[in-house]
């Protein structure tokens, strides 16, 4: 019997006016379970080559150097033990609560790059390891620092540096995370936003170039540059995020859901999912129902 399960929703330390709660911890393994919580969370790792991170319908096995910031109250994460054998790692989990809105000083100027990177991360954003060694040394110090002003500001200057490093990726997919899609140009917006109400439909190129008011071959180019992916890329990989969703959150049989998102056979579905997640449709429910708990 199918059982839906739940993800645990974390209640955090952090109360009342605290900003910052800093966990910087030795371990031999990993065993909290999947969870998610309403307060931003930046998560470091090392040591841990072999651990499996999943965030959202992403799932990597991580490498000796991990580093994560999740600014979603609804995306779920965890850090398995999986095939890794490290007896010394370590985790450094930074979790806060800032107000980025407009009307406050995080709003102004200078905080533009940090605001632009919390938005992204609310698909979950890991970064590389190049930047990952360019905050280090602030990060590796930051529980021993006492003054909670002086703590504040070395974890903003870490964001500040996050923000401005190339090569820091998404984890989920917009579609999966529940995400509304923003972008500047106000003809691609138009395209993704057809692009989520109609993923369960056939999407001709032709139409969307339509739409942009430009002609296939140009608007190829054009989302291809605006997206980093082309037109068919780009469907799939929201087809898929719908799908995993519903993968995790119903009892619903597969042939179901790959044709309620928009997939003209179960054979192509099992193709697609299994090039892109790394795993069988069937394969990644059952590895969240063994991650999720009743609560």
């Amino acid at each position: 019997m199918n059982e839906e399960r739940k993800v645990i929703h974390e209640i955090t330390p952090l109360m009342g006016k605290d900003v910052l709660y800093i966990a910087d911890r030795q371990k031999k393994e990993f065993t909290y379970p999947i969870h998610n919580h309403a307060v931003y969370e930046l998560n470091y790792v090392e040591h841990a080559a072999g651990v499996r991170r999943i965030v959202g319908d992403s799932t990597e096995v991580i490498g000796d150097f991990d580093l994560v910031l999740i600014t979603s109250a609804d995306l779920e994460h965890v850090w398995e033990q999986n095939i890794c054998q490290s007896e010394n790692i370590r985790e450094i989990t930074v979790q806060f609560d800032f107000n980025m809105s407009e009307d406050d000083l995080l709003g102004r100027n200078p905080f533009e790059s940090i605001r632009r990177m919390m938005n992204e991360a609310k698909k979950g954003l890991c970064f590389p390891l190049k930047a990952i060694m360019k905050v280090y040394p602030m990060l590796d110090k930051l529980s021993s620092i006492k003054d909670g002003f002086y703590a504040v500001t070395q974890f903003m200057s870490i964001l500040y540096e996050l923000s401005l490093c190339e090569g820091a990726r998404t984890l989920a997919t917009s579609s999966y995370a529940k995400i509304s899609v923003e972008d500047d140009s106000r003809r691609i917006l138009k395209v993704k936003n057809y692009i989520n109400k109609y993923y369960m439909d056939e999407i001709r190129l032709a139409t969307m170039a339509d739409m942009a008011g430009m002609s296939p071959s140009a608007f190829s180019r054009f989302f291809k540059l605006h997206t980093g992916r082309n037109l068919i890329d780009y469907i799939i990989d929201i087809r898929l995020g719908y799908a995993s969703r519903m993968l995790v959150d119903t009892a619903e049989s597969i042939s179901k859901i790959s044709f309620e998102c928009g997939f003209n056979n179960l054979s192509n579905f099992n193709r697609v999912f299994k090039r892109k997640k790394g795993c069988s449709p069937s394969e990644f429910r059952e590895n969240y129902r063994k991650t999720r708990v009743i609560v």
